[in-house]
């Protein structure tokens, strides 16, 4: 039987819009925003998807003030809407596309709820495609889109209400789609060679100024050697500027790998340098309760019973806890400055095992 979306000229294959044209189980589509008040005393993290050849659609809600990290997550079978996402108690209402989204989450009884609306202050710009093999197979196949914005509306958390007001709460947002890891583990098959060399270092960093927004992508293998690349500048009226090859300095703290500044040399379209510092504020590890590659609580995609809902609050002074972080990417409040002018977004970091251009040289390996 057809689908409601079948009535629309979207059709990228000859399917229904019920299927998806890849065999591959690890199909998905999700989207995924944070909001901050510019202090670092609060961070707020969500997102949702669905996973069509597992049957499958959820989302999740991270709170982070002080050492606390306040998780909701929520799970359902798939149905037939797409247009607007449910999950129990979560849904995502597209207002305006590509510009204005609002999002309820009615999960008080779980320790989080809000009422958010999304604006964007520049235009959404696609990304680069990201493709990341594992040996010879793909396990990371993906297409992105990404925005910066403010947010109006309240958040519910630990029975306080807190105000967000657009001239102070920023954020930013993506959507992606495509393959790569999801649901339950698959057999692994054969070791891959050179899996004891492995290593995997991921920065992202979206941040807006007035009038404008600095979108940075890079992601290296152990040798540092740069397998995905994308600098680019977007203005308010749409124009954008390639950035050129962005060289990374990271300040870790001392006898860990979470980051504390960073210096990121970049280069303007007339080949003049740019430089851009950023600070990190305050920081969830999105494997640690947010379903996550890494978290052992919960996996996008997992079937976990229809209309299965679950709260749950992680203390980071609990030395149990706080040794949970360095084993997934972490997304942090930056605060970013570019010849003195102020701006504001997120500095998504992670590294795992080998990078020799940060000194680390195996899984054990912290900034000395």
């Amino acid at each position: 039987m057809p689908v409601g979306l079948d009535e629309y000229p979207l059709h990228q294959a000859p399917l229904s819009m019920r299927y998806v044209a890849s065999s591959d189980r690890n199909f998905y589509d999700r989207c995924y925003f944070n909001a901050h008040d510019r202090t670092g005393e609060i961070f707020l993290i969500t997102g949702g998807g669905i996973y069509p050849q597992l049957g499958v659609k959820d989302a999740y809600v991270v709170v982070r003030r002080g050492d606390l990290q306040h998780v909701v997550r929520m799970s359902d079978a798939l149905d037939e809407e797409r247009m607007n996402l449910e999950i129990g108690p979560y849904r995502i209402e597209v207002v305006e596309p590509l510009h204005e989204i609002r999002l309820v989450c009615e999960a008080d009884s779980e320790g989080v709820g809000f009422d958010l609306t999304w604006r964007g202050t520049c235009p959404a710009i696609d990304e680069e495609r990201h493709l990341l093999r594992t040996g010879v197979r793909p396990i990371i196949d993906t297409w992105r889109f990404a925005q910066l914005g403010t947010w109006e509306g309240e958040i519910r958390v630990a029975g306080d209400t807190v105000a967000v007001a657009p001239d102070t709460w920023l954020g930013s947002r993506d959507r992606s789609w495509g393959i790569r890891p999801v649901g339950e583990a698959e057999p692994p098959g054969k070791p891959v060679d050179g899996a004891e060399d492995f290593g995997f270092w991921w920065l992202y960093v979206p941040v807006q100024f007035d009038g404008y927004a600095i979108v940075l992508i890079a992601q290296e293998d152990g040798a540092g050697h740069r397998t995905l690349n994308d600098a680019v500048r977007v203005f308010r009226d749409g124009r954008v500027d390639q950035l050129g090859w962005p060289r990374v300095t990271i300040n870790y703290r001392p006898g860990t790998r979470i980051p504390e500044h960073a210096r990121i040399a970049l280069t303007e379209p007339d080949g003049s340098p740019l430089v851009m510092d950023v600070d990190c504020l305050a920081h969830v590890p999105l494997h640690v309760g947010c379903g996550y590659g890494g978290d052992p609580d919960w996996t996008h995609g997992s079937w976990r019973g229809a209309k299965w809902v679950e709260g749950a609050t992680y203390d980071f002074s609990d030395p149990d806890v706080a040794a949970r972080t360095p084993w997934g990417v972490v997304d942090h409040v930056g605060r970013a400055t570019i010849n003195g002018d102020v701006g504001w977004g997120l500095f998504e970091h992670g590294t795992f095992g080998r990078h020799l251009p940060s000194g680390f040289k195996d899984f054990g390996s912290v900034a000395q």
